[in-house]
């Protein structure tokens, strides 16, 4: 596969959606502007890959999807550790993520009307009504939120939650479950496992706990690898670990 070839499949992997030419460019160029030093090579790789994860359009689409779901589902069958299934987190990112390209356009108009309206739909959903009833007052609404996201809020956060939940009935449950999973201790929470699971769904196009795996037992030592190395992907290995594994290379050939 070649450079180009490696970052375009990267726009599908991470950010769902076509390449966008300018963009593409500057990604090759980066691995490109080595030359022939392989050790070079190897460095820019893995940082232009850890780049997809790191970027504005990712954390405002992916991500966002992932601490959405986190501040839903607690651990259960169907979303083990409140993890979105790699079907459910392809759907809602596309949703989320649709006419958004950074930097063209008025891409952060878009993404924040994508974003209130994904989230208008997500707080009428049966599975969701189930956990947050109708009638639950303010405060009670925010708390469990919070909660399920496994916070403790500041009081400006858990504030700035409770006010946008004034907006009344579906728009107010809306507004005060972006502002939880948009609030830095939901973000910073779960931060280092979406990066972990992003392993799994866009490299690898699966769940950690799927075959051949069936189980948590490598997303937790590569979580724990980076926990260890407070965020550091370079030093725990991680991404370089996951670009050169047997089963990414099995995707696409031998």
């Amino acid at each position: 596969m070649t450079t180009r070839e490696q970052f375009g499949q990267h726009y599908h992997d991470f950010l769902n959606r076509r390449v966008d030419p300018s963009g593409l460019s500057f990604w090759t160029n980066e691995i490109l502007s080595c030359g022939l030093d392989a050790g070079c090579i190897e460095v820019k790789r893995i940082n232009v890959s850890a780049a997809f994860f790191l970027s504005i359009e990712f954390q405002q689409t992916g991500y966002q999807i992932i601490r959405t779901y986190k501040s839903t589902f607690s651990d259960r069958a169907q979303h083990p550790r409140g993890f979105p299934s790699y079907r459910e987190f392809l759907r809602d990112t596309q949703e989320i993520g649709r006419g958004v390209v950074v930097g063209q356009g008025n891409w952060e108009l878009q993404l924040e009307q994508n974003k209130l309206e994904f989230a208008r739909r997500w707080v009428v959903r049966p599975d969701f009504i189930v956990r947050f009833p109708a009638g639950m007052d303010a405060a009670a609404y925010v708390d469990q939120l919070f909660s399920i996201s496994g916070v403790t809020p500041t009081q400006s956060e858990r504030d700035a939650a409770i006010l946008a939940f004034s907006a009344g009935a579906t728009e107010g449950c809306a507004r005060a479950l972006l502002s939880v999973t948009n609030s830095s201790s939901v973000y910073n929470k779960h931060f280092n496992s979406a990066f972990v699971l992003m392993q799994y769904l866009g490299y690898l196009r699966r769940m950690p706990n799927n075959a051949p795996d069936n189980n948590f037992d490598g997303f937790d030592f590569w979580l724990n690898k980076l926990n260890q190395f407070n965020g550091d992907y370079q030093q725990a290995e991680m991404v370089k670990s996951f670009l050169v594994s047997g089963e990414l290379r099995g995707r696409f050939g031998p």
